[in-house]
């Protein structure tokens, strides 16, 4: 699957610090140490609908890890999939009388179209599950073989992960039992499908239905991936065994990223899967979480044709930290274009305050979890004092707007 158009990106003297992040599974903030290229596996859409500013959000965040990487001198191997068959992409198309495939390949091309408007970093391998089924299925029948999954006894040719081949299952997420139960049942799972061995298990083959599409699947027969597997093994067949960091959406902690890692380590025997797993925060409108479901959704391609500057919407999601579940408001959006006006007209000052000072506080602030907040912060004051005229290195101009580019992804 071809990936977005990518942009250059300024080099700046020296080298940044080591990136910090906070870790879902060990509840605190720990360095980053990447051996070698740093490997980042971020999950993509299931391309039903548009690009919201929650998807926004999120992508946002992980491009600036990788821009504070490649600043500290490491190259980055980042890995983004799209599940472009999965249940909810079937049922809109049914809903709107559409074929499946061509629904998803729109959505799909909208979503890059908006990646490259947000100067996204595009990833290095862009992958859909549909192109990975074979290798899906080979990984299915491996758990199978080693006794991890199970086949219901009812005649679907349905096959499930067993979580008691599993035994750190919920050290990700760090949830009680009845706590991943709700979840599970809310974000995609069955728990009171009959013949299960647990209610927790979930599902890596979904046999053949009539009027569904399905992939010859060898001795699994034919049928179609499930959701968690898809990821570990698009993840494990590029980026290794144990990955630096898997990334998404805070509602994707469990059971999406819990059951991936259990494939993944029960495939490979390596723990954990992913050294860091890093979840962004929820982005609301009128007090609910921003969601296809809700129908309560500002699109990043309405937004480009209602004019509104790429750059602004930018500015404004990173005005919060990744981690907060935040608002969208229209206020918002004023204060990112406001903001964007003002670095703009100080990075045609004449001369400003320090541009190294800048640089090093710009670092200091992503290094730490990606204070993006702390990092506009400085630069607002040292483009306050540029527009006064205070301040008299003549190359800070431009240091300031090759950092904001290099590392808050802001096009001045």
């Amino acid at each position: 699957m071809e990936t977005w158009v990518g942009h250059e990106i300024p080099r700046l003297p020296g080298r940044g610090p080591q990136l910090a992040l906070f870790d879902s599974a060990r509840r605190a903030v720990h360095p980053t140490r990447p051996s070698g290229p740093a490997t980042m596996y971020v999950c993509g859409i299931t391309p039903y609908d548009a690009t919201h500013l929650g998807h926004a959000a999120t992508m946002i965040a992980f491009d600036v890890v990788q821009r504070v990487w490649r600043d500290g001198g490491h190259p980055v191997t980042y890995v983004q999939n799209v599940t472009d068959i999965d249940d909810p992409l079937l049922e809109r198309a049914e809903r709107d009388g559409e074929d499946w495939v061509v629904l998803a390949m729109r959505e799909t091309a909208l979503f890059r179209e908006d990646m490259e408007a947000l100067r996204m970093i595009p990833p290095a391998y862009y992958v859909g599950a549909v192109e990975s089924i074979p290798a899906i299925a080979e990984k299915v029948r491996v758990l199978l073989d080693d006794g991890a999954a199970y086949r219901l006894d009812d005649g679907t040719g349905d096959v499930y992960f067993d979580v008691a081949a599993a035994p750190r299952f919920g050290y990700e997420s760090n949830l009680a039992r009845e706590q991943m139960l709700g979840y599970f049942a809310e974000r995609g799972g069955d728990p009171d499908r009959a013949g299960k061995r647990d209610r927790l298990d979930p599902l890596l083959w979904r046999g053949a239905r009539d009027g569904e599409p399905a992939w010859e699947g060898g001795p699994l027969g034919p049928g179609r991936p499930g959701w968690h597997i898809e990821c570990a093994v698009i993840a494990m067949a590029l980026l290794g065994d144990t990955i630096d960091v898997q990334g998404g959406g805070n509602d994707l902690l469990f059971p999406h990223h819990e059951c991936s890692a259990a494939h993944a380590e029960r495939l490979t025997g390596a723990e954990p899967f992913a050294r860091h797993y890093v979840h962004a925060g929820m982005i609301g409108l009128d007090g609910e979480k921003m969601s296809k479901s809700k129908g309560n959704l500002v699109f990043v391609s309405r937004l480009r044709a209602d004019h509104v500057d790429p750059m602004a919407v930018r500015l404004a999601l990173l005005a919060g930290h990744y981690r907060t579940d935040r608002e969208w408001t229209d206020e918002l959006l004023k204060e990112g274009t406001q903001r964007l006006a003002r670095w703009r007209e100080a990075a045609a000052a004449p001369s400003g305050p320090s541009g190294p000072d800048l640089l090093a506080g710009v670092r200091e602030r992503l290094a730490d979890d990606l204070d993006t907040p702390g990092a506009l912060a400085v630069v607002d004051g040292w483009a306050d004092a540029a527009l006064a005229r205070s301040g008299a290195d003549p190359a800070a101009p431009d240091l300031m707007a090759a950092t904001v580019d290099a590392l808050l992804g802001v096009k001045l």
